[in-house]
C-alpha cells in the first residue's frame, strides 16, 4: 500500500548496535499450531476487554479508579507468568545467537526492558507492551531507549539487568516449535 510495508521482522542498525524488531506470535506455539485455539483466545480476551470497559464505566461514575482485568488475571495465573518468562528466555536466547544487541517485540502485552546476561551474552530485551491496557509506548532516542506510560508521563521504565539461569521446564518445547522460524532470521 503505497509506501507502507507490512513485515513479520526487521533488522535495523541503530547507532552501530544491531535492533531486532518483530511482533513475537512466532513463539506462541497455540497461534502457530492450533490457529482455532490462538482465535478462541483472540475471540475471549475482546470480550473481556469489552467487559472491562463496562466494569470501568461502572467505577467512573462511582468515582473509583479504573481496573484491568485482563492484566489482573494475567498477572496472577502462574501459567500465564511462566509463559511470558520463557517467551523472554525464547526471544533473548535467539537474539543473543544470532549477535543481536535488542530484541524488541510486543506480542505478550508485558512492557519491559531488561538487559539480559548468559553464558553465551547478553543482549537488550524491550517489550512495547501494548495501548489497550497498558497504554505504553517505546522511544529509541539519543542511543537509549525509553518505556512511557501514558497514564503517568513522568513515568519511565528503568532497564534491569536479569542473569538468565539454565533452560527452564517447558523451555525445549518452546524451541522446538520455533525450529523452522530460527532458520528464516
Amino acid at each position: 500500500m503505497g509506501n507502507i510495508q507490512i513485515c513479520d521482522k526487521l533488522i535495523l542498525n541503530l547507532d552501530g548496535k544491531k535492533a531486532w524488531f518483530f511482533h513475537g506470535d512466532v513463539f506462541d506455539a497455540s497461534v502457530q499450531h492450533a490457529k482455532w485455539i490462538a482465535k478462541l483466545g483472540g475471540w475471549g480476551y475482546d470480550l473481556l476487554i469489552l467487559f472491562n470497559r463496562f466494569i470501568n464505566y461502572l467505577l467512573e461514575k462511582a468515582g473509583r479508579e479504573k481496573y484491568s482485568l485482563s492484566k489482573k488475571i494475567k498477572n496472577s495465573v502462574k501459567s500465564a507468568i511462566k509463559f511470558i518468562d520463557n517467551f523472554e528466555k525464547t526471544a533473548t536466547d535467539l537474539a543473543i545467537d544470532n549477535k543481536f544487541d535488542y530484541v524488541i517485540c510486543g506480542h505478550i502485552h508485558q512492557p519491559g526492558i531488561k538487559k539480559i546476561l548468559t553464558d553465551k551474552g547478553s543482549c537488550q530485551y524491550l517489550n512495547s507492551g501494548d495501548w489497550i491496557e497498558n497504554l505504553t509506548a517505546l522511544e529509541y532516542n539519543n542511543e537509549n531507549w525509553v518505556l512511557y506510560f501514558y497514564n503517568n508521563p513522568k513515568q519511565v521504565f528503568i532497564p534491569e539487568e536479569v542473569l538468565i539461569e539454565e533452560q527452564t521446564e517447558g523451555f525445549e518445547n518452546m524451541v522446538a516449535a520455533m525450529k523452522a522460524f530460527k532458520t528464516i532470521i
